[in-house]
Protein backbone atom coordinates (compact mmCIF):
# COMPACT_ATOMS: atom_id res chain seq x y z
CA UNK A 1 0.00 0.00 0.00
CA UNK A 2 1.33 3.63 -0.60
CA UNK A 3 0.10 7.10 0.74
CA UNK A 4 0.64 10.12 -1.09
CA UNK A 5 0.23 13.50 0.53
CA UNK A 6 0.65 16.38 -1.57
CA UNK A 7 1.58 19.76 -0.76
CA UNK A 8 2.40 23.36 -2.13
CA UNK A 9 -0.32 24.59 -4.01
CA UNK A 10 -1.57 27.94 -3.11
CA UNK A 11 -2.78 31.39 -5.01
CA UNK A 12 -0.20 32.61 -7.58
CA UNK A 13 -0.55 35.89 -9.83
CA UNK A 14 -0.35 35.00 -13.42
CA UNK A 15 3.28 34.49 -14.57
CA UNK A 16 4.48 33.57 -10.96
CA UNK A 17 5.69 30.28 -10.23
CA UNK A 18 4.76 27.00 -7.35
CA UNK A 19 6.69 24.03 -6.32
CA UNK A 20 4.11 20.96 -6.10
CA UNK A 21 6.01 18.26 -3.53
CA UNK A 22 4.23 14.71 -2.89
CA UNK A 23 5.97 12.47 -0.38
CA UNK A 24 5.15 9.16 -0.59
CA UNK A 25 4.81 6.50 2.57
CA UNK A 26 6.61 2.74 2.46
CA UNK A 27 9.60 1.73 1.10
CA UNK A 28 9.17 1.07 -2.58
CA UNK A 29 9.13 4.43 -3.84
CA UNK A 30 12.07 4.29 -6.24
CA UNK A 31 9.97 0.84 -8.06
CA UNK A 32 7.12 3.59 -8.71
CA UNK A 33 6.66 5.46 -11.78
CA UNK A 34 4.78 8.81 -10.95
CA UNK A 35 2.27 11.40 -12.68
CA UNK A 36 0.81 14.32 -12.09
CA UNK A 37 -3.12 15.06 -12.69
CA UNK A 38 -4.82 18.19 -12.26
CA UNK A 39 -8.69 18.68 -12.22
CA UNK A 40 -10.36 21.99 -12.69
CA UNK A 41 -14.41 22.29 -11.70
CA UNK A 42 -16.82 20.60 -14.03
CA UNK A 43 -13.85 19.35 -15.74
CA UNK A 44 -12.18 15.69 -16.29
CA UNK A 45 -9.19 14.67 -14.83
CA UNK A 46 -5.83 15.57 -16.77
CA UNK A 47 -2.88 14.30 -17.47
CA UNK A 48 0.27 16.39 -16.75
CA UNK A 49 3.34 15.19 -16.52
CA UNK A 50 4.92 11.68 -15.73
CA UNK A 51 8.31 10.70 -14.46
CA UNK A 52 10.12 7.12 -14.58
CA UNK A 53 11.03 5.29 -11.40
CA UNK A 54 14.55 6.09 -12.07
CA UNK A 55 13.93 9.53 -13.43
CA UNK A 56 15.43 9.13 -16.43
CA UNK A 57 12.19 9.56 -18.53
CA UNK A 58 9.69 12.32 -18.30
CA UNK A 59 6.62 13.24 -20.34
CA UNK A 60 4.56 16.28 -20.48
CA UNK A 61 1.41 17.48 -21.54
CA UNK A 62 1.09 19.81 -24.07
CA UNK A 63 -0.18 22.53 -22.67
CA UNK A 64 2.56 22.64 -19.85
CA UNK A 65 5.48 21.50 -21.93
CA UNK A 66 8.20 24.07 -21.40
CA UNK A 67 6.88 25.71 -18.39
CA UNK A 68 6.35 23.25 -15.90
CA UNK A 69 9.24 20.47 -14.86
CA UNK A 70 8.53 17.02 -12.87
CA UNK A 71 11.65 15.06 -11.09
CA UNK A 72 11.72 13.23 -8.02
CA UNK A 73 14.42 12.38 -5.21
CA UNK A 74 14.41 8.73 -4.40
CA UNK A 75 16.05 9.13 -1.21
CA UNK A 76 13.45 11.35 -0.01
CA UNK A 77 10.36 9.51 -1.46
CA UNK A 78 9.26 12.38 -3.17
CA UNK A 79 8.44 13.94 -6.60
CA UNK A 80 8.35 17.60 -7.62
CA UNK A 81 6.21 19.53 -10.15
CA UNK A 82 7.55 22.77 -11.04
CA UNK A 83 5.38 25.35 -11.99
CA UNK A 84 6.57 28.17 -13.89
CA UNK A 85 4.71 31.11 -16.09
CA UNK A 86 1.28 30.41 -14.50
CA UNK A 87 -1.62 30.98 -16.66
CA UNK A 88 -5.61 31.26 -15.22
CA UNK A 89 -6.15 28.14 -17.18
CA UNK A 90 -3.52 26.32 -14.90
CA UNK A 91 -6.28 26.70 -11.89
CA UNK A 92 -6.73 23.27 -10.60
CA UNK A 93 -6.52 21.04 -7.93
CA UNK A 94 -3.38 18.89 -8.68
CA UNK A 95 -2.75 15.19 -7.65
CA UNK A 96 0.04 12.83 -7.39
CA UNK A 97 -0.35 9.35 -8.35
CA UNK A 98 1.84 6.43 -8.40
CA UNK A 99 1.88 3.54 -11.08
CA UNK A 100 3.57 0.49 -9.73
CA UNK A 101 2.62 -1.86 -12.80
CA UNK A 102 5.70 0.50 -14.60
CA UNK A 103 3.04 1.20 -17.45
CA UNK A 104 3.90 4.52 -17.68
CA UNK A 105 0.94 6.15 -19.05
CA UNK A 106 -0.87 9.35 -19.73
CA UNK A 107 -4.58 8.00 -18.52
CA UNK A 108 -5.26 8.15 -15.03
CA UNK A 109 -6.14 4.50 -15.26
CA UNK A 110 -2.64 3.05 -15.45
CA UNK A 111 -1.83 4.67 -11.42
CA UNK A 112 -3.03 2.65 -8.54
CA UNK A 113 -2.83 5.36 -5.67
CA UNK A 114 -3.67 8.41 -5.56
CA UNK A 115 -3.10 12.04 -2.87
CA UNK A 116 -5.60 13.90 -1.86
CA UNK A 117 -5.07 16.98 -3.81
CA UNK A 118 -3.47 20.19 -3.68
CA UNK A 119 -5.42 23.24 -5.01
CA UNK A 120 -3.49 25.69 -6.92
CA UNK A 121 -5.79 29.25 -8.08
CA UNK A 122 -3.69 31.57 -10.71
CA UNK A 123 -5.17 35.10 -10.48
CA UNK A 124 -5.14 37.53 -13.65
Amino acid sequence: QVQLVESGGGLVQAGGSLRLSCTASGPTFSNLHMGWFRQAPGKERDFVASISRSGGSTYYADSVKGRFTISRDNAKNTVYLQTNTLKPEDTAVYYCAADPNLRFGKSASVYDYWGQGTQVTVSS
